[in-house]
């Protein structure tokens, strides 16, 4: 979720990229940069603020006309000067910014090591200006083209280089990029916002695409070949709709973000056989088959992922899994003991009793495995092994794309652990990696059925009471559902496994009373269906999130909220989405402020 930007044009490049790259701060970033060709490329970049790289330009500024900028999110290295972007080849002759993951990124760079190519940067980045330097052949844009050959991943690539000094050349493959049209000038950005002030009419370069820039304008082509006729994009929307991309909230954004969020999480990580490649988790296959205990410690969100976890580490790998509450488990003098996992979740990586219940683990002799979303966080810093979720910045308190980030985070981790105690086959390895490579495809098809859930959110909205239930993984699910609900619309909710109803609840549903249920889980499907036939005696409205192709739900249920067909063990992924819709359009029809919920802060470093 790093931050591209770029110039080609009559005036000064520099103040032009700095001012960019300010108006997407809001994406989160560690670092920062700018290159500059002037018939010579030079740059500057700074870990830090963007207020750090600007005084290193004024200390020592750059003229040209033509640049390149980057805000950096790290995924492939610790935030530093070196590893900022833009990065250049040994000659530096070629320079590259690039938002996203090379999943080959450790093959390519130990064949070009054999060739001569030396490194300067942890980055996965920097590969890429070797490549492109490479391939030149008095061509920038056939050697972008062949060096994008020779990397997978999912991406967005910007190159210049000082041989062909009026042109900027940019490759997507599913990092965003537009292209801003000025008068005599010519902008490129990973975000709409980036250069608003100085032009609203857009190209906006899709999926498979490459694009050249110059100052007389913009192409766009196929990334093997072949022009594109883009229609132009003229922008209605203030700065402040632009951050959000066009959405009302930064909630609703990043919900629509997950599908690319799941990808980024997956790049690299994954083959279609199953074999798992976690870069910075280095326990040893004989700890991983010696291992018999996990803890999962965590709060609010991040610990619903930790019970999808628990579920997932207990039913396929049958390694017996604690969940704890970290502000409990800090207090609780837990069982903790040599030999065990305890795996800390916080999207932040420096939630305060998730820090402390960590090192509680930690000290008891534990290995410590961090799954967070910041590289560098504290968090990230006290474990032995780091599971980074690449789920970019979020800006809503209430935590979406993140949460779905940690579900896949934690089902590569059962792959990899799985694999090594030989307890996943090699069938059942490649029928749940099969299954994680169609999420992105999943989450994007229940994106597409917010109509429906506006109706139920029109259900709902004047509720005193909603009860969430499901059984198993699909309970984990309904918990983080209520817990959504809760935060940005105020409404009462509570969530339990539905076998539970009858024991207490059911004598709280009364005529009209929503029910949410989630039904995802085949081996206890029967089941669920008695909870929802006790609710519909009392006269309960049962909204159900089912798969596309289950007809039986329909017959008992009010609603039906659709979701794709999956693998069961998947269920919780996509069936996550229409409940943070849900949370979402009824918070937006109670009119509440949805990205900044009362009471609540986005990262809670205090006890």
């Amino acid at each position: 979720m790093c931050g591209i930007m770029g110039y080609a044009g009559p005036r000064a490049a520099a103040p032009l990229l700095l001012e960019g790259l300010r108006r997407l701060e809001y994406r989160g970033y560690d670092s920062a940069g700018i290159a500059v060709t002037n018939g010579e490329i030079h740059v500057r970049k700074a870990e830090g603020k963007i207020d750090r790289l600007a005084a290193l330009l004024e200390s020592d500024p750059i003229e040209g006309s033509i640049g390149i900028g980057h805000t950096r999110w790290a995924t492939h290295g610790a935030p530093s000067d070196l590893n900022a972007h833009p990065h250049t080849d040994p000659s530096g002759e070629f320079v590259v910014v690039h938002n996203g993951i090379i999943e080959n990124y450790l093959s390519l760079r130990e064949r070009l090591e054999t060739r001569g190519h030396e490194f300067t940067s942890e980055t996965d980045t920097e590969i890429l200006a070797h490549l492109v330097a490479e391939e030149y052949d008095g061509d920038l844009v056939a050697a972008v083209r062949r060096a994008v050959g020779r990397a997978e991943g999912a991406y967005a690539l910007v190159v210049m280089t000082m041989h062909e000094p009026g042109k900027i050349v940019a490759v997507r493959r599913i990092s965003p990029l537009v292209v801003g049209l000025g008068d005599g000038e010519t902008f490129l950005a990973s975000d709409i916002p980036a250069v608003l002030e100085h032009t609203r009419d857009f190209l906006i370069v899709e999926d498979g695409e490459l694009v050249i820039v110059t100052k007389d304008g913009a192409s766009i082509e196929a990334i093997d070949g072949g022009p594109i006729d883009r229609e132009v994009l003229h922008i209605e929307w203030d700065a402040e709709q632009a951050e959000k991309g066009g959405f009302d909230h930064f909630m609703l954004k990043e919900i629509h973000e997950q599908p690319v969020v799941v990808t980024e999480t997956l790049a690299g990580r994954l083959d279609e056989d199953g074999h798992a490649w976690l870069e910075d988790v280095e326990f040893d296959d004989y700890f991983a088959s010696s291992l018999d205990h996990i803890w999962i410690t965590a709060c609010g969100t991040a610990y619903h992922a930790g019970l999808v976890g628990k579920e997932i580490f207990q039913r396929v790998l049958r390694i017996p899994t604690s969940v704890e509450y970290a502000h409990e488990m800090r207090y609780a003098d837990p069982l903790v003991r040599p030999g065990s996992l305890t795996v800390a979740i916080s999207q932040s990586g420096e939630t305060a009793d998730t820090l402390a219940a960590a090192r509680l683990a930690k000290t008891r002799g534990s290995r410590l495995l961090a799954l967070t979303n910041v590289v560098g966080s504290t968090l990230s810093r006290d474990a032995d092994d780091i599971l980074y979720t690449r789920a970019g910045p979020e800006i809503a308190v209430a935590s979406t794309k993140a949460y779905l980030a940690m579900l896949i985070a934690e089902y590569l981790l059962a792959l990899r652990i799985g694999r090594a105690r030989g307890i996943v086959d090699e069938a059942l390895a490649a029928r749940v990696a099969h299954g994680l490579n169609l999420l992105p495809e999943h989450v994007d098809a229940a994106l597409g059925q917010d109509a429906s859930v506006i109706a139920a959110a029109e259900r709902i909205v004047d509720a005193d009471d909603i009860y969430f239930i499901g059984r198993g993984l699909d309970h984990a699910v309904a918990m983080e559902g209520s817990l959504k609900l809760k935060e940005v619309s105020y409404l009462h909710s509570e969530a339990m496994p539905a076998g539970e109803l009858k024991h207490g609840t059911l004598a709280l549903v009364t005529a009209g009373t929503p029910v949410i249920t989630v039904i995802t889980q085949g081996a206890v499907y029967d089941k669920t269906i008695s909870a929802v036939q006790e609710v519909k005696a009392r006269g309960g409205d049962v909204i159900a999130v089912a798969y596309e192709d289950d007809r039986e739900i329909a017959k008992h249920a009010d609603m039906v909220l659709r979701i794709p067909r999956a693998d069961d063990l998947l269920g919780p992924v996509t069936a996550a989405v229409p409940l943070q819709l849900l949370a979402y359009h009824v918070a937006r029809l109670r009119g509440h402020d949805i990205d900044q919920p009362r009471n609540l802060a986005k990262s809670v470093t205090v006890e």
